[in-house]
């Protein structure tokens, strides 16, 4: 291949492959900082493009065991802020970002899976910060011992440009590796390197025939600029030369004591040189392994991939927090949003459910015209469901050019049912979007973000089905706000009842709160509750369906609404504990009750006297609307399983005249 440096065309030989017998397809950057996941990533990249491989970036966060792994939920909101960046740095790269960060107490067990199922060849990680002995929760050596692929140890600050590289060669396993290593990067930076061998080194047969094959491999190459040979051994040496290059590449492995290759070997472990390390100006260095298959006979339980112990429940949710809990600020690059929606060739709708909403529906609909559609098309369509306003709130959304529909005019063959659940179920069938989002109607502090940052994470991950919003609400008393007074029907029914009877919901925050989104193809798979059992009824069955990996929430930080009184708030709660008893009826599959009390005693009071009033609460539950004929038409469905869809917990089998009220 030629190239040229300084005006004059030379030709590169690189090892030939039948010599390197190192054929890298697949490279795993662990990602946890911005600084050095940029070298990480450049590294990788110029390594990859001597093998056309590709660059996989996985974002780590490593939580002390001695804390819970939901406190790092804000360092892997900031290590997504970092991917995000280095996306944007690497664009039309050959790089693939896996999705989800990952929340660990040790995260070398998670590495290890990723580089499994990646089938990595190689993967390129940071030394310990600060001389520590171990990284990743385990010690540097025996990680090292435990990754099944080769690996390059990054360490120190990357240089500011590479044109000098120095490569230590002693008679090991490492030496072919560390000379690929140092060739693809200076093929990738038109760097000279100097080879560095030690009189005193590996004096026995098979290190000499090492050293003899580098020297006909390297002879004769012009990114190889001198060789020298010093007397001794390589470690002084080393200390001595480092600092007039700008990176030093180096093998672990201890060749004269057997070379086992799970220890880092003594040049690595050179004290004085970890020091020089750690000062500002000294260059970078680079430490090679390469993998080595472990004899059959001496396979650890890890190299046998046996299942792990089961997670505790606790511990699961604690990483489900962590991992899954987004904020809407991650989202605020609209733009970018736009993009990935196109990318993906799919189309949003925006649903709003309302009753009687006039105050605030006019605000909304701008704010989301505005924002989402004139100046960044997100959104496809915004579309009013009403359930019957007495107000001018149907005509202010047709008078700004917004599609209203009555949800009891929507499929009439079925019936129709009172409350907010009906009419987001019914929306199902006008709404035309592949990502369907519905916010409540009574926000006074109305914002875009509301919109986007629960569509956020379905158009960055395509694992995540469901999005629920979650915020603070003070509670308005007069013209004064109590900073958190508000929710609580949340914190006095919904999650007591998520902890006690489905702790994998433990960590939504706002089981109950009215902006979330979905996809379509889950949304259309579960049974709604017709009134306030609907956002509990739509949790409890999309973790049954889809597991508590496919849900996340987002913080929509401030949220203020008109709260209900309290006799309402009863009847809430009231709604929504029968549907958590018709639910525990079907998984534990007794019956609770002979028959849920469908209504309450309400209690009046008057001027001198007290008295009861009975109002019947109940929540009827639709089956998935994929069950439906005229949906399925409507939206292309030609096929369609019903033992594939989540039923109302009262019927596993339907026919389709049951549907009908």
């Amino acid at each position: 291949m030629a190239e040229k440096r300084n005006g004059e065309e030379f030709q590169v030989t690189l090892m030939p492959r039948d010599n390197l017998k190192h054929q890298i397809h697949t490279i795993v950057v662990p990602i946890f900082d911005e600084k050095m996941g940029e070298w990480g990533t450049r590294l990788a990249l110029d390594l990859a493009l001597s093998h056309r491989s590709r660059v996989v970036l996985v974002g780590m966060v490593r939580v002390s065991v001695r804390e819970s792994l939901s406190t790092g939920t804000a360092q892997a909101q900031a290590v997504r802020a970092t991917l995000d960046r280095l996306r944007t740095r690497f664009a039309g790269e050959s790089v693939y970002f896996k999705p989800r960060v990952r929340v660990e107490h040790e995260p070398w067990r998670s590495l290890a899976r990723v580089v499994a199922k990646e089938q990595a060849n190689l993967i390129i990680i940071p030394w310990p910060h600060g001389g520590a002995r171990s990284l990743f929760g385990m010690k540097i050596g025996k990680l090292l011992g435990s990754l099944n692929c080769h690996i390059v140890v990054v360490s120190g600050n990357p240089p500011a440009q590479l044109r000098k590289i120095l490569l230590p060669l002693r008679g090991s396993q490492e030496a072919p590796l560390a000379l690929e290593v140092a060739l693809s990067l200076a093929k990738a930076a038109g760097a000279e390197i100097t080879m560095l061998y030690a009189a005193d080194d590996d004096r026995d047969l098979s290190s000499q025939r090492v050293y003899a094959e580098m020297a006909r491999i390297s002879q004769g190459n012009p990114l190889i600029e001198q060789e020298l040979r010093v007397e001794g051994h390589v470690g002084p040496a080393i200390i001595e030369r480092a600092a007039a290059y700008d990176l030093t590449i180096i093998g672990v492995t201890d060749a004269s004591s057997g070379g086992a290759g799970q220890s880092i070997g003594p040049v690595a472990r050179q004290p004085r040189l970890a020091r020089q390390l750690r000062r500002a100006n000294v260059s970078p260095l680079l430490i090679i392994k390469t993998h080595q298959p472990p004899p059959l006979d001496k396979l650890t339980d890890w190299d046998r991939a046996d299942p792990l112990p089961a997670t505790p429940t606790s511990v699961m949710v604690d990483k489900w927090f962590a991992e899954n809990t987004f904020s809407s600020q991650e989202f605020e690059d609209l733009e970018h949003l736009v993009k990935l929606k196109e990318q993906f060739g799919q189309t949003i709708s925006l649903g709003l459910p309302s009753l009687n909403e006039e105050e605030t529906i006019g605000i909304i609909i701008q704010t989301m015209q505005d924002a989402l559609m004139k100046q960044f098309p997100l959104l496809d369509e915004i579309v009013l469901i009403d359930s019957g306003s007495t107000d001018y709130t149907v005509d202010i959304a047709m008078d700004l050019g917004v599609p209203v529909y009555q949800h009891s005019q929507i499929l009439p063959k079925y019936g129709t049912y009172r409350g907010k659940g009906e009419a987001l179920w019914k929306s199902l069938h006008v709404l035309k979007g592949d990502l369907i989002a519905w916010i409540d109607t009574d926000i006074v502090n109305i914002h875009p973000r509301f919109v986007y940052g629960i569509l956020g994470p379905l158009l960055y991950h395509n694992s995540i089905q469901y999005v629920k919003g979650f915020y603070r609400r003070p509670l308005k008393v007069g013209d004064s706000l109590q900073a958190g007074g508000g929710g609580r029907v949340t914190e006095l029914v919904a999650r007591p009842l998520f902890n006690l009877f489905y702790p994998e919901l433990s960590g939504i925050l706002q089981p109950l709160s009215g902006e979330y989104a979905g996809r379509r193809t889950a949304l259309q798979q579960v049974p709604f509750y017709t009134g306030y059992g609907v956002e509990t009824g739509l949790l409890l069955s999309l973790v049954r369906r889809f597991g508590i990996s496919g849900i996340a929430q987002v913080d929509l930080r401030q949220r203020i609404h008109h709260n209900q009184s309290l006799g309402a708030l009863s009847r809430m709660s009231f709604a929504i504990i029968q549907v958590f008893i018709d639910h525990l009826e079907r998984r534990q599959k007794v019956e609770l009750l002979s028959e849920v009390n469908r209504t309450m005693k309400i209690i009046r009071y008057d001027q001198n006297s007290f008295s009861l009033q009975e109002h019947a609460i109940s929540d009827r539950c639709r089956p998935p609307i994929i069950a439906l004929p005229e949906y399925r038409k409507r939206h292309s469905i030609s096929e369609w399983d019903p033992e594939e869809v989540d039923q109302c917990p009262e019927q596993e089998r339907f026919e389709e005249e049951d549907l009908l009220v």
